[in-house]
């Protein structure tokens, strides 16, 4: 990853290959072109306090996200200066967002792919803003080419390396909240990075049983205790959910808990993801143009990993478990048919009406399995349902919960860590759809609020009297689209910064 140092050094005398600086928006005071942001002001008093015209003539508006270059004035040692759009300016006794900052410099750092050292003069006002700029220089410098041939892999994007450093101008290195900030991002950034390598990683090279012995090795070197079910475990111990769906696959599901302790925790918190490795829908087929981006089907067991690993790097004082339910969806001989019923692990019969609403199958087991240890709180992260793109689009992601303070509790963790999400209900009138003459439960309902339906059917299976909340992830776990601030192509790691967040809320007795 780009290596990051805070740096206090005058930035005419600094020695890098770009200097970045932030511009926003013209006021509806002063409309018209950018406006130079705090930071940023020996820059543009070089250019003899003419900055913003020179940018406004490229056509540069300050517009989130945009990206203008121009040459740096003279006197200055870097050649090239970089203007990285911050959006609106911020209220008058207010500094500019976390994400606004972290999506800035998340934009630039994939601006100056190829680029050995760069100097970020973006506004800072305190450690926070530091770490927001940190994350997002980490963020957006990602670069999966792991498959490349051997001369791209080693240079990155379009054969060009990624941002090699980071200096942050106006950092203070000897400062312990600024330190402290930096260090998080750096944490948290490597493991959200890990997941999106994951996500991104073809299915053919990440099975089950090979998504497993990636846990278990980083929970070796993290001092995490692993425990990894295989198929013999899985059968002995009754868990049809995970079975059913792996049945069908020449590669045996998996059941793997992460158990991180404090022993200064008061909370403990769990948390349950989806690891279909990859969904073909299974004997009911997905249709042709859906099945190209399968792989991305365990993000939720991903995001998961990284959270719990990031928050043992952390040292965070709260108790954090993980659950990665792990299978390949397949058809097959021996797949699981429409009409089947399984036991799960709790017990419960459930009719496969549809076996391509597995991954609720896989979280069932997990849950109960989660919840038979009375964690303070379990939370569920899955790619589970188109419905929930349907109705937030590809940017955002659901929150269902039993209980509607812990759903704002969630909702706020993902606000603080720049994660776009909304709360959904969860209407007790769509339970009835799910009923079968067969079994306890069929894993399908009715159609119109399919995402709902789902949440419905996984709060089934947490334990009475357990506080839990469901995070459907389907639209921003993968990007297919151009890649945009801090976001790639590809593997976004949707959801890490929000569960470490609630872990950090959890550790300071704020999950309630």
């Amino acid at each position: 990853m780009t290596a990051l140092t805070l740096s206090t050094a005058a930035v005419a005398g600094l020695r890098a290959d770009a200097i970045v600086i932030g511009v926003a928006k013209g006021s509806a005071s002063k409309p018209g072109g950018p406006v130079v942001a705090p930071g940023a002001e020996a820059v543009d008093q070089a250019y003899d306090g003419n900055l913003a015209g020179v940018l406004e003539t490229l056509g540069a508006s300050g517009a989130e996200g945009e990206v203008t270059k121009v040459p740096a004035p003279a006197g200055f040692k870097a050649p090239l200066v970089v203007a990285v759009g911050l959006g609106a300016q911020p209220g008058k006794d207010s500094g500019y967002a976390a994400e606004a900052l972290r999506r800035a410099a998340g934009a630039a750092a994939r601006a100056l792919t190829g680029t050995k050292k760069a100097a970020f003069a973006l506004p800072l006002t305190d450690a926070a803003d530091a770490g927001a700029v940190a994350e997002g220089v980490l963020l957006g410098a990602y670069s999966f080419d792991a498959y490349k041939d051997q001369g791209d892999a080693k240079n990155g994007k379009n054969g060009k390396a990624p941002l090699a450093e980071a200096a942050l101008l106006g950092g203070k290195p000897r400062d312990k909240a600024y330190k402290a900030a930096v260090e998080r991002a750096v944490a948290v950034s490597e493991e959200l990075n890990r997941a999106r390598d994951l996500v991104n990683t073809p299915p053919n090279d990440l099975n089950p049983e090979a998504f497993a012995a990636i846990a278990q090795a980083a929970a070796k070197e993290h001092g995490i205790k692993v425990q990894v079910l295989d198929e013999k475990a899985l059968v002995k111990g009754g868990y049809g959910g995970i079975l059913g769906v792996g049945a069908g696959s020449a590669s045996g599901p998996r059941l793997v808990k992460l158990s991180y302790t404090s022993s200064k925790a008061k909370k403990h918190l769990a948390l349950v993801g989806k690891g279909i490795t990859y969904d073909s829908g299974g004997i009911s087929l997905k249709p042709a143009g859906h099945n190209e981006t399968m792989k991305c089907d365990m993000s939720g067991a991903a995001a998961v990993f990284a959270a719990v690993v990031a928050a043992a790097r952390l040292g965070l004082e709260v108790n954090v478990t993980g659950w990665l339910a792990l299978a390949e969806n397949m058809p097959s001989g021996s797949a699981t048919r429409p009409g089947d019923v399984l036991r799960m692990f709790s017990g419960k019969t459930v009719e496969v009406l549809n076996t391509d609403a597995e991954g609720r199958l896989v979280l069932a087991d997990a849950l109960w399995a989660a919840s038979q240890e009375k964690p303070d709180a379990i939370v569920d992260v899955a790619t589970l349902t188109g419905a929930m793109m349907l109705a937030l689009g590809s940017r955002t992601f659901g929150i269902m919960a039993n209980d509607d303070d812990f759903r704002a509790v969630v909702h706020e963790a993902a606000e603080e860590a720049g994660e776009p999400a909304w709360p959904m209900p969860l209407p007790d009138h769509l339970r009835k759809g799910m009923e079968s003459a067969t079994a306890d439960i069929a894993n399908m309902g009715e159609r119109m609020g399919g995402g709902l339906v789902a949440g419905l059917f996984l709060r089934e299976f947490v334990g009475e009297g357990i506080t839990w909340a469901h995070l459907d992830i389907a639209g921003p776990a993968f990007n297919e689209g151009g890649p945009f601030g801090y976001t790639p192509k590809g593997g976004t790691g949707s959801a890490v910064r929000t569960l470490v967040r609630l872990a950090e809320r959890a550790a300071d007795g704020e999950l309630s």
